[in-house]
């Protein structure tokens, strides 16, 4: 399954209906607080930026150092809140040390908040697939996937590998909402091949390399790889043993190429979905 396909043809809808917005005077706009000097967030950073170009979303990155205070962050959050032409707005992260992730995030204006990880939009998107309206990008994109590819994951048994916030929670309640039945494994679950053996869909999201391997997956099981891990030798890899997988599965996510152009295509989607509530249109 072609991430980047599926990510151009949804930038092609994305930049048609920017241009419609334009033609009535609106001009999205979002914004990235960049704090401190993290390779990796610096590369998503310019991704994101690239892909504002792409479609003619406005972009602005702010620079903040990583000495920045707790205080002085959420203040950069208010402002923004408060500025309107500023449609969305995310925080990269991780942040430093010094600062309350969670409480920078609770801080965001929901209505503003393009990454999806507010606990009001996240409480919508819990209670149904109609109140996904600003959903975390990446369980977003992997959905966008499979509805490209033609997936219904009506009844289907599925394993998602990772709890986490921004992905495993998310993206299980996501599944729940198209009925699907759905299993979440983490670091603590017993038997995972138990799991994993039986499952028509694989998720997995735990950020170690060639964790899932062959001979814990069914012949013509679904994977979808959301792990990015760099090797000793520079080389970008999944969580997945992809080239043995590759040999049951009916399809499956590469890495690079898989989700990742996903969640930027997203961002920019939750933008727009952003501007157009808080115009109302």
């Amino acid at each position: 399954m072609d991430g980047r396909r599926v990510s151009d043809s949804l930038l092609k809808e994305i930049k048609a209906d920017v241009e419609g917005l334009k033609a009535r005077g609106i001009l999205p706009k979002l914004v990235v607080v960049l704090v401190g000097e993290d390779p990796a967030s610096k590369v998503y950073v310019q991704k994101k930026e690239e892909a504002c170009h792409l479609v003619g979303i406005l972009s602005e990155i702010i620079r903040l150092p990583d000495t920045i205070t707790q205080d002085e962050l959420l203040k950069k959050v208010i402002e923004l809140n408060n500025d309107k032409s500023v449609n969305g707005f995310i925080i990269q992260v991780p942040l430093p040390a010094q600062i309350d992730t969670p409480k920078i995030m609770k801080a965001i204006d929901p209505y503003k908040d393009v990454d999806g990880f507010h606990a009001y939009n996240i409480g919508k998107m819990v209670i149904s697939k109609e109140f996904e309206d600003l959903a975390p990008c990446t369980p977003m994109g992997i959905i966008k996937i499979l509805e490209y590819y033609k997936v219904d994951v009506t009844g289907m048994d599925v394993t998602v590998i990772g709890r986490s916030n921004s992905v495993g929670k998310p993206i299980a309640n996501m599944l729940m909402n198209r009925d699907a039945t759905v299993s979440v494994c983490h670091s603590r679950t017993k038997n995972l091949s138990k799991f994993t053996s039986e499952a028509d869909l694989v998720i997995v999201a735990v950020g170690r390399p060639k964790f899932l391997t062959a001979d814990m997956v069914k012949e013509g099981v679904i994977v979808v790889d959301v792990g990015i891990n760099r090797t000793l030798d520079g080389k970008l890899v999944g969580d997945t043993d992809f080239d043995e997988i590759s040999k049951k599965a009916s399809m499956i996510t590469p890495v690079p190429g898989g989700v990742g152009p996903m969640t930027v295509a997203c961002l920019l989607l939750n933008t727009i979905k952003a501007t157009r509530k808080q115009l109302s249109l």
